[in-house]
């Protein structure tokens, strides 16, 4: 167990650290309250001191987006290539969370946040960490809000049109906000296999929503797969609300496929063969694309006969130049598979249309794409 240690005049401190980024326990960590200003603070955190908040809960808030507008100041210089721009964007990313994560708070063994005008996070907290601990703890304020955040969305729910209800993300998995890809799920052609009555895959489930869709559509049982413990139990809770617990079988394990074989398989891999920064971000990035390659060589053997592989990918990797323009379809022939079509959409979030985005003309050109793929 890491442990964090500061002193409060005369007194010593020491609580269990907790970062679900995995950052490791500040070495150097002061206390600080209402009086601290945002120039001050931004300056120590900058220097690798932690600032442990003992006041006001809204004052925090406000701090932390003031250290976070003194962080934004420093804008990376412009980049000669998309590839660059990626590069430095995520470089301006990795020191921002580490500055603005150096704003501490305590937590209690059951969760409380004993700080003025702070809400009530046990909840929130217990969602995300697991039953209380026998011993106090302290977390970045910035996680914390996330923590919050995810709290609140997982009661809230994201609507999905495609089935006419809602999925309720769990913290720490993909949350299903880009519908375009789910339309794509609820869209494609079933593979006569599968409209005959056959099984389907779903690799990667996280929150659920794709294996749901094909429950949606009449498949009468579908194999969904994860690592994750946490999208383990999301998914399962979202098709225990939405009542697909008889069609829809959860499953964990160390490997991709489930045994035998099925008529559809659907796999919606992290798009960008980049390497995450955390546990967090392995929904977005895939070292050297593992899942996508793991996935591309292991369809054929589970297909039946006349079934369908379906891979989701947007190609801003390749915009980016993080993937070769043909790579993919080499990929694809190399492993025994033919793409029987290919269905594209443009992306509807808001950074695809914001011109201050860095990666603004990638994302503008951004297509994401179901390729129903088969053996050869």
């Amino acid at each position: 167990m890491s442990e964090i240690h500061w002193t409060d005049g005369d007194t010593e401190h020491t609580a269990r650290w907790h970062s679900e980024t995995g950052l490791p326990a500040p070495g150097h960590v002061v206390t600080a309250d209402d009086r601290m200003n945002a120039s001050t603070a931004h300056r120590l955190a900058c220097e690798g001191t932690a600032l442990l908040w003992q006041g006001d809960y809204h004052q925090a808030r406000q701090l932390l987006l003031a250290m976070g507008r003194r962080v934004d100041r420093k804008t990376p210089s412009a980049a000669p290539s998309p590839t660059a721009a990626f590069h430095l964007q995520r470089r301006a990313s990795g020191h921002r969370a580490r500055v603005l994560g150096r704003l501490l708070v305590p937590l209690g063994a059951d969760y409380t946040l004993s700080l003025r005008r702070a809400p009530d996070i046990r909840a929130a907290c217990e969602e995300a960490y697991g039953a209380p601990r026998p011993t106090p703890s302290v977390v970045s304020l910035r996680e914390l809000l996330g923590v919050i955040g995810a709290h609140q969305w997982r009661t809230k729910g994201v609507d999905v049109p495609a089935l006419d209800a809602r999925i309720h993300p769990h913290y720490g998995v993909f949350s299903p906000v880009r519908g375009e890809y789910v339309d794509l799920v609820a869209q494609a052609p079933l593979p006569s296999p599968a409209a005959q009555g056959g099984p389907a895959f779903d690799l990667g489930t996280g929150t659920g929503v794709l294996a749901a869709v094909l429950a949606h559509r009449g498949i009468s049982h579908v194999v969904a797969t994860d690592n994750n413990p946490r999208a383990v139990a999301c998914a399962r809770a979202n098709m225990s609300r939405l009542g697909f617990t008889d069609q829809v079988e959860i499953t964990t394990g160390g490997e991709l496929f489930p045994p035998d074989r099925a008529a559809v398989i659907v796999c919606n891999p992290p798009w960008l063969p980049a390497k995450p920064n955390s546990a967090l971000e392995q929904g977005v990035y895939d070292p050297k694309g593992a899942m996508l390659h793991a996935f591309l060589t292991g369809l054929a053997a589970h297909l039946l006969p006349g079934g369908e592989g379906w891979l989701i990918m947007s190609d801003l990797a390749e915009h980016l130049g993080l993937r070769a323009p043909d790579e993919l379809r080499s990929a694809i022939a190399a492993a025994g598979l033919r793409v029987a079509d290919r269905l594209d959409t443009k992306p509807r979030h808001p950074r695809a249309s914001d011109p201050t985005d860095p990666l603004h003309t990638a994302r503008a050109a951004e297509v994401t794409s179901l390729w129903r793929l088969t053996a050869v």
